[in-house]
C-alpha cells in the first residue's frame, strides 16, 4: 500500500508544476533595490543620497524598487494590489505616521506605481499621478528608465514627501483653462519660511527692550549657538543665550528638537513598520 501511494505522488508531480516563488522581493537597503538592473553604478548612488537625505531631514521613509516582472513573485496580482502588499510586507514609513512612499517600476511589464502610506490624502493621489504622467512615463517610453526613475522620484520627493512632511496639502494642479501654476504652493512655503526666519531675526534684536531680571537696565542680548536639527531617533538641540550687555547676567535655555522618525540601527536604518491603504498612482508604457 505504501509503495502505491509513493507511485502515484510521483506520477502527480509533474501536474503540481514548478514550486511557487517568494511573493515579495528583499530589499536590498532602505533607499534603492534595483533587481531588474536599470540604474548605472552613479544614478543610482546620486538618488540614493538624496533618499538619505530626505530620511534625515524629514523622517520621510522613500524607496525605489526595480523588478523585472511581477510574474516573478506574484503574477495573480495587479500592480496595484502587488505594490500595497509589498509596501505593507516590507512596512515602509513611521508606523505612526504612516508617510512611506514606494516608487516601483517592473521594466518587462512596462508599469509603475507610485505607492503612497495611508496618512496621504486623495489630493496626493492626484498629484502622484500628474507626477508618474509628466515625469516617469515620457523617459520609460523613450528606453531611458534611469533618466525616468531618478527625475521622477526626485518630483515624488519635492511635490509630495517634503511639503507633507511640513504638513502642507497638496498642492492643486492648474486646470486646462489656467488656474494657479504648479510653483505657487512651494513658493509660498518658501515665503512661509523666510517669514519664521524674519521674525525670528527681529525678535533676538527686540530683546534690547527688555530689562535685565538682575540689574533692571535695559539693553539684553539674545543669541543661538550650537543649532542642530534631529534626525532619526536623535534629538536635536537649540540653545539659546540670553544676556546683559551691562551686568554680565546670562542664561542658557535648551529646547529639543522632536526626533523625525525611526531607525532601525542594527539593519543600517530598515523601514519604520508603516502601512498603505492603496493611495497612489499607476503608469503603464
Amino acid at each position: 500500500m505504501r509503495q502505491l501511494f509513493i507511485c502515484f505522488a510521483l506520477w502527480l508531480a509533474p501536474l503540481g508544476g514548478p514550486l511557487r516563488a517568494e511573493p515579495w522581493p528583499a530589499p536590498a537597503d532602505p533607499f534603492v533595490t534595483d533587481l531588474a538592473e536599470v540604474l548605472p553604478a552613479p544614478e543610482e548612488e546620486a538618488l540614493r543620497s538624496e533618499l538619505q537625505a530626505l530620511r534625515a531631514e524629514t523622517g520621510v521613509e522613500m524607496t525605489v524598487l526595480t523588478i523585472a516582472a511581477r510574474g516573478d513573485y506574484d503574477p495573480s496580482a495587479s500592480i496595484e494590489t502587488f505594490a500595497a502588499g509589498l509596501f505593507n510586507a516590507w512596512g515602509i514609513g513611521d508606523a505612526g505616521r504612516n508617510d512611506g512612499i514606494l516608487v516601483l517600476v517592473a521594466s518587462q511589464d512596462h508599469e509603475m506605481r507610485v505607492q503612497l502610506g495611508s496618512a496621504y490624502d486623495q489630493g496626493y493621489d492626484v498629484l502622484a499621478q500628474d507626477i508618474v504622467s509628466r515625469f516617469f512615463l515620457p523617459d520609460l517610453r523613450d528606453d531611458d528608465p534611469a533618466r525616468g526613475i531618478v527625475g521622477g522620484s526626485r518630483e515624488v520627493m519635492a511635490r509630495i514627501a517634503r511639503p507633507h512632511a511640513a504638513a502642507l496639502p497638496a498642492e492643486a494642479l492648474p486646470s486646462e483653462g489656467g488656474g494657479l501654476p504648479g510653483w505657487l504652493p512651494v513658493a509660498l512655503f518658501a515665503a512661509g519660511a523666510g517669514l519664521l526666519v524674519f521674525r525670528r531675526r527681529l525678535g533676538d534684536r527686540a530683546q534690547v527692550l527688555r530689562r535685565c531680571p538682575s540689574c533692571g537696565r535695559f539693553g539684553l542680548r539674545r543669541t543661538r549657538e550650537g543649532l542642530n536639527g534631529a534626525a532619526g531617533e536623535t534629538e536635536g538641540q537649540a540653545t539659546t543665550r540670553i544676556a546683559c550687555r551691562r551686568c554680565g547676567f546670562h542664561e542658557n535655555r535648551d529646547p529639543r528638537i522632536p526626533r523625525q522618525g525611526k531607525r532601525d540601527e542594527a539593519d543600517g536604518g530598515g523601514f519604520g513598520g508603516g502601512r498603505s491603504s492603496g493611495g497612489g498612482a499607476t503608469g503603464r508604457w
